[in-house]
């Protein structure tokens, strides 16, 4: 029997490939991470809008897990703690391969690195 972690759901899909809310706005994002309990798909802190982290303060859902490809790690917004590793998400457990990062390719200005935070 799989340990059962209060805000982690390896049941629920992402919510897509990108971004739910640079993609609705037409912006862009650095890396993508994805809500261990609800799925939802978020950028990173370094990218411009920072929408993972602004999904923790309104849902309260505090385990993001990297959404990039290879890489598996966890991160508690509550506690600050950073996890090597954690219950096995729903597929997929990254973005597509051939996304660009950043990305979308096509809406991610030349300028991107000024952007960063």
């Amino acid at each position: 029997m799989t340990e059962q972690i209060d805000g982690i759901d390896p049941s629920v899909p992402p919510s897509g490939a990108g971004c739910v809310e640079c993609d609705a706005a037409g912006g862009w994002w650095v890396h993508l991470r994805r809500c261990a309990e609800c799925g939802h798909i978020g950028c990173c802190d370094s990218s411009p809008s920072q929408h993972a982290s602004r999904h923790f303060r309104s849902s309260g859902h505090p385990f993001m897990q990297s959404f990039e490809p290879g890489e598996d790690w966890y991160y508690n917004f509550g506690t600050e703690e950073m996890y090597s590793g954690g219950p096995e998400l729903a597929a997929p457990t990254s973005h597509p391969l051939d996304q660009s990062v950043p990305g979308p390719a096509e809406r991610v200005p030349a300028d991107w690195r000024s952007h960063v935070h």
